[in-house]
């Protein structure tokens, strides 16, 4: 479905990450992996608007590991 509708896919699975990469299946646009929880729902689109208002814009074709200190970005 986010392949299809060329949507963003944000996760906090772990494991998608080597779904992605590992094993050739039909990739999104990007994907957005959150590597930690806060203590309440929002806290993730919270960090994503600062991203996108810093100018940090999330790339297509990019696998983005959003950590507390530090973001980095892997191209597929």
């Amino acid at each position: 479905m986010a392949i299809n509708e060329k949507r963003i896919i944000l996760t906090f699975d772990s494991d998608y990450g080597e779904i992605i990469l590992h094993h050739k299946v039909s990739l999104p646009p990007a994907v957005v992996y959150y590597r930690f929880k806060d203590s309440y729902p929002s806290f993730a689109g919270e960090v994503l608007i600062k991203l996108i208002e810093s100018q940090h814009l999330i790339q297509e074709d990019r696998f983005t590991v959003i950590e507390k200190s530090n973001i980095r970005q892997r191209v597929y």
